[in-house]
This record gives C-alpha cells, sequence and structure tokens, in this order.
C-alpha cells in the first residue's frame, strides 16, 4: 500500500513544486511537531506544503522521508489516515503532510492518535479557512498550532508579474517612511516598463489568488472564483458541519448575494431575516459566522465595542477585491474596492475597527480615511494620528499615503 503512496506523493509534489516562495514560507519556520494550515480555496495551500516538504529533503522529490497524502483521493479511502501514518514511520518516514482534511470523516480523531502514539513524525495539514480545531469529541487546539494562509498581497502579486524581487514593511515603516519606499518601487517598476496604478487595477481585479497564472482570460479566472465560492458553500461549509441541510446551504448562498449587492453591508437582523425567510435571528447570525469562518465576508465593530467581540458588527464587507469583481461585475463601486482592499491587508495582522470618525481605527491608535486622490482631512482632522490612504496617486507625503502601499505589508 505504502508504494502506491510514494508514487501518489511523488506525483504531486513534482506537479505542484514551485519556485517563488511565498512571504509566509519565507517568514514562517514550523518548529512544532503538528502544524495546521487554514485558508480559502485558491490561496496556495497545497503549494504551501508542497514546498515545507521539499525543503525537508533537500528538494530531492524521491526521497521516502517525505509524503504527501491528498485526503480526498480514492486511494485514501482503501486505508486509514492512521494506517497510512504507521506503515509510513515504520519505512522510516520524518514529515508527513495531509491535504485538505476536512474532506475526511473523522479526520480529528485521526490526527490525534498519530500525534499521541508517533513522535518520530511531524505533521503538516492544510484544511478550509472555516476549520475548527477546538470543536467536537477531539480537541486538537492543545496539540496543534494554526498557521492562516491569505491570497497575494500586491507586493507579492508584482513579483511574480514581474520577476522582480521587491521588500515588505511593516505598518509602523510605512506610517514614517512611505514617501522613501514609494520612489524605490516605483523605480524598480520603471525599469520594467510599467507604472504601479496600472498594476494595482489589475491586481484588484484578479490578482489576489496565485491561479491566475494559470489562466490568461479575466473571465476565465473570473468563473473559477465563482465556482471556488460556491464549492466553498456547497462542499466545505457541509463536510465540516454536517448537520447544514440543502436548504440551509441555499440561504446561505442567497445571504452572501444579498451581503455583496450592499457592501459595505450594515446588519439589520430582522429585515434581513424576513427577507430571505429564514427562521430566526439565532440562525441568520450562524450563517453570518460561517461566512466569516469561511473568509467569504469581513466584519467591522465599532472601536468602543472592542472588549465585546459578540457586539452585533457595523459593517460588513466581502473579503477581498476579486470577490467583488467576480459577484458582483456590473455594480462596483471605487469607495468599496478601495476600503475591501485597506480592509484585507490589515486585519490579519492589526486591530482593525470601526471609529467615531474616519473609515478604520487601527490598534486602537491610527485613524484612517480611505478615498481618492482628491481626499482631505476634514473629517478626520481633530484625531489624534489622521491618515490618508488615497487611490490614484504614486507616492505621497506627510500623513497622506498611497493605497496600494499597503499591499506591501507581507
Amino acid at each position: 500500500m505504502l508504494d502506491s503512496f510514494y508514487q501518489l506523493s511523488q506525483t504531486f509534489l513534482e506537479i505542484k513544486s514551485q519556485d517563488y516562495r511565498r512571504y509566509f514560507i519565507q517568514s514562517t519556520p514550523l518548529k512544532h511537531r503538528f502544524s495546521i494550515l487554514v485558508g480559502q480555496r485558491g490561496v496556495g495551500k497545497t503549494t504551501t506544503l508542497v514546498q515545507y516538504l521539499l525543503d525537508h529533503c533537500q528538494q530531492d522529490l524521491q526521497s521516502q522521508k517525505i509524503l504527501y497524502v491528498p485526503t480526498d483521493h480514492f486511494l485514501v479511502g482503501n486505508a486509514t489516515l492512521y494506517d497510512i501514518a504507521e506503515q509510513f514511520m515504520n519505512a522510516g518516514g520524518s514529515l508527513l503532510a495531509f491535504d485538505e482534511i476536512h474532506k475526511y470523516s473523522g479526520w480529528s480523531q485521526e490526527l490525534k492518535s498519530i500525534y499521541d502514539t508517533m513522535p518520530a513524525l511531524t505533521i503538516i495539514a492544510s484544511g478550509s479557512s472555516a476549520l475548527e480545531i477546538h470543536k467536537g469529541s477531539h480537541d486538537l487546539s492543545r496539540r496543534a498550532i494554526t498557521y492562516s494562509i491569505r491570497g497575494l498581497s500586491f507586493r507579492e502579486y508584482l513579483e511574480l508579474v514581474l520577476n522582480v524581487s521587491l521588500p515588505a514593511y511593516t505598518l509602523a515603516e510605512i506610517l514614517s517612511d512611505h514617501a522613501s519606499f514609494a520612489s524605490t518601487i516605483l523605480k524598480k517598476l520603471q525599469e520594467q516598463n510599467t507604472k504601479v496604478l496600472l498594476q494595482f487595477s489589475e491586481y484588484l481585479q484578479s490578482g489576489y489568488y496565485p491561479y491566475f497564472l494559470e489562466v490568461a482570460d479575466k473571465q476565465v479566472y473570473t468563473t473559477l472564483l465563482e465556482q471556488n465560492i460556491h464549492t466553498t458553500i456547497e462542499a466545505d461549509l457541509t463536510a465540516i458541519y454536517p448537520s447544514l441541510t440543502g436548504s440551509s446551504v441555499k440561504k446561505i448562498k442567497q445571504l452572501l448575494a444579498f451581503i455583496a449587492s450592499a457592501v459595505p453591508f450594515t446588519p439589520h437582523w430582522r429585515k434581513i431575516k424576513n427577507i430571505l425567510e429564514i427562521g430566526d435571528e439565532r440562525t441568520l447570525k450562524t450563517y453570518f459566522k460561517y461566512l466569516e469562518d469561511a473568509e467569504l465576508i469581513k466584519t467591522l465593530i465599532k472601536s468602543t465595542h472592542k472588549l465585546n467581540r459578540l457586539e452585533t458588527p457595523e459593517k460588513i464587507y466581502l473579503n477581498n477585491t476579486n470577490q467583488l469583481h467576480a459577484i458582483t461585475p456590473h455594480d462596483k463601486n471605487d469607495g468599496t474596492i478601495r476600503e475591501t482592499f485597506f480592509l484585507n491587508m490589515l486585519s490579519s495582522t492589526h486591530d482593525v475597527t470601526l471609529p467615531q470618525t474616519g473609515d478604520f481605527l487601527i490598534d486602537q491608535q491610527y485613524t484612517f480615511e480611505v478615498g481618492g486622490h482628491k481626499k482631505s482631512f476634514e473629517q478626520i482632522k481633530t484625531e489624534n494620528h489622521p491618515y490618508l490612504a488615497c487611490d490614484g496617486i504614486e507616492k505621497g507625503i506627510g500623513n497622506k499615503i498611497p493605497l496600494w502601499l499597503f499591499g506591501f505589508l507581507y
């Protein structure tokens, strides 16, 4: 049996191996014995798994020290994850990767057993962003460290498209020295005979998911993205929450379409419940949570409610601008696109809330207004640390920063 899995693993390693190394793998050594990588469909979880595996054996595709197991492959149907792990360990294997674990029934119990009884093995698993490792009868939160993989930043997109090397900056660095950084980047892009605003526009439409490289046509990319959104709801969420019925899935899809048509969306539970004919507000709020866990939406609460994360969100956005272009292709608003990009870039590593004045409050300290090149400080001029994130400008001055530069945070 193990020979078949070695062959399958080597085939996938060869197909999925890529030279380009994203910020996550460059900055995140997986030192723990059990790591779980979660993220949306299409953000590059499989490629990341493969790179970690090949790093472990000096890029030797034939090494029997590593094994990649796609848990939704038919071969896995003839064996348990525990059986595969045991045979692999007995053959001298040391690093085992399980891809798409949420598709395998009983995955948490088996991974717990592998971790507890096979200390010689290091385990990396990947799964849907909606995966909840602390739920159920087999709590993995005390055993596994979970990492979230995001889509491409604008910086990573530029590196892939232009084959250049560009640095990432912290938020503090951007706030203090953005003009210098922008000049350096603009010079590099000039050497490539391209303009940053042109590339930024392309990225906002079709550059967040790495598979844009595999499709030359934007319409094909959009179709793939639409399919992934449907599959996330129809397959991934139902695999994680088996109690979801066909009717529930239909309501969740209607809810996402309803949100997309009005982002940034302010939820009024009773009104939404009646429009979508959802039985009660508790069920409706659960559907919202599913969409957020699946990284299809992002929620924003008031800064005054920071200590109460159960507070009703004040604004709801789609997760990223590519989703906006896919779900509402004929009804896009420039302001919404800009705010969605800004929130997406900052919310994973910074605390982002809704201030009394302005669009976003970052880390309870910096107040931001997001807008076009003519945006002024009028609304936030009385704040202690006011900043503008402006689209349509290549370089900024003072506290006015080009919006695209926030795509260099990772």
